[in-house]
């Protein structure tokens, strides 16, 4: 596993999201105190999930065009017109500071 830094915990408040411009770009999400990441392209069509509209309820992101819904704990897709999950990667804090963890097949 390839180890990303992203950015301070301080820099990312509960209920934002960034996109990380990794080799695939990545979501990343904070929902309260926890923080999710996701492949940041939409599995249905060519959208940026870090633009999607973040439900904290449920932890859920919505795309931004399609209206597609995925789970950001598993990736899963929750919704037509989406079938496939997003994959999803490791977020990891360390000392007030993020990190994703991203496959060396991926990185």
């Amino acid at each position: 596993m390839a180890r990303v830094h992203v950015c301070s915990v301080t820099e990312l408040s509960p209920g934002d999201s960034l996109r990380v411009k990794t080799q695939p770009a990545v979501a990343l999400f904070r929902v309260g105190d926890e923080f999710y990441a996701v492949a940041d392209l939409c599995t249905h069509a060519t959208a940026s999930i870090s633009e999607g509209y973040l439900d904290d309820t449920d932890s859920t992101v919505e795309c931004p065009i399609h209206t597609a819904r995925f789970c950001l704990k598993t990736g899963a897709a929750l919704c037509q017109p989406a079938t496939e999950a997003l994959q999803t990667f490791p977020v990891l804090v360390e000392d007030g500071e993020l990190y994703l963890e991203i496959p060396e097949e991926v990185a």
